[in-house]
């Protein structure tokens, strides 16, 4: 394990109405304020979206099992945008709900907003991180500079 220890900065709080993207509206929000760093919550609902749910098989590099929402569900979790060379990148994980069903995974296309999406985002401050490749899994993943302890 590698880890930095920094400190909170601005906290956002955006609202995202109904047919906006989420995943390219945090990422717009993160290049205006520049946002090299944040982790980030949402509540509200989804319209529709695809999202991964896990590997094929637990091999690397990974085939990702795709799940599309095809109508409106409740939507809440976690994520943290980190910058890959001039571009910020979400990573979110949330739960999909409708009904009696739950859904869980990490929202990657077509994510919009059906009509409201909140998102309270807390820059960090000083961190050095950013997403680079990694070769053995042939994913863009996060890359920090070690930090002795």
């Amino acid at each position: 394990m590698n880890y930095l220890v920094e400190t909170a900065g601005r906290i956002i709080v955006a609202r995202f109405d109904h047919g906006e993207d989420i995943l390219a509206g945090l990422e717009e929000l993160a290049r205006r304020e520049d946002l090299r760093a944040a982790s980030f919550h949402l509540v509200g609902a989804l319209g529709g979206g695809r999202y991964v749910v896990g590997p094929e098989k637990d091999v690397l590099p990974p085939t990702p099992v795709w799940r599309e929402l095809g109508e409106s569900h409740e939507a809440v979790g976690f994520g943290t945008i980190f910058w890959e060379g001039d571009r910020p990148k979400v990573h979110f994980h949330g739960a999909y709900g409708k009904g009696d069903s739950v859904r869980v995974g990490c929202l990657r296309e077509a994510a919009r907003v059906f009509l409201v999406l909140e998102a309270v985002i807390t820059e960090i401050v000083g961190v050095t991180a950013c997403r680079a490749l990694d070769p053995a899994s042939g994913m863009v993943l996060l890359t920090l500079d070690e930090v002795e302890r």
